[in-house]
């Protein structure tokens, strides 16, 4: 009874993955990963000063340390993407209030080449009782990504995330200076 209910079980698992002859043509049609996520590198920090560029100066901070995306198309739908983004936040010496709100942007590109759509968006950060680093997660939900045919791939895109810099904070970023903050070791 086991022996012929192993065969059945495994079948069916595999009908429902979808690893079925239908199906195998369907993922020869449209091949289906996702976008590649990344967050800007020139972008994926922030360092707000309150005076010179030293570590006593340091009103607040900001970093993207993560994105993940997951994402789904068919036939010749669009892609539906969502990202998670995670992030870190500081307040530092010149920090003169309890609450920022940092702003960050999500853009899709064709691969190397240029911007299809951008969008702002604000977080807010409440370092309340004396916090000084407030890690979060932000989700945005809902990105649709339109395709030619159901043979484009999501490999023809880009999700670029990044935080938005003033150009005094982008040269920052670029001259490779580093700030060493003590107490995240």
């Amino acid at each position: 009874m086991k022996k012929l209910l192993a065969p059945a079980l495994i079948a069916a698992l595999m009908a429902a993955a979808g690893c079925g002859t239908n199906s195998r043509a369907a993922q020869e049609r449209n091949p289906a990963p996702c976008p590649n996520t990344v967050a800007l590198a020139d972008a994926a920090r922030l360092v707000e000063f309150d005076g010179e560029q030293i570590l006593e100066d340091v009103a607040y901070s900001a970093e993207i340390t993560g994105v993940e995306v997951a994402c789904r198309y068919f036939e010749d739908r669009p892609i539906e993407a969502e990202v998670d983004l995670a992030m870190a936040f500081g307040k530092g010496p010149k920090g003169a209030n309890g609450k920022k709100v940092f702003k960050y942007f999500v853009a899709v590109t064709r691969t190397n080449l240029e911007v299809i759509a951008k969008e702002d968006f604000y977080v807010e950060v409440d370092f309340d009782e004396g916090r000084r680093v407030v890690v979060k997660n932000e989700e945005i939900d809902k990105i649709t990504i339109p395709r030619v045919n159901e043979e484009t791939s999501g490999l023809n895109f880009e999700i670029i995330v990044g935080l938005a810099l003033t150009p005094e904070q982008a040269i920052f970023n670029r001259s490779g200076k580093s700030l060493k903050f003590p107490e995240l070791q």
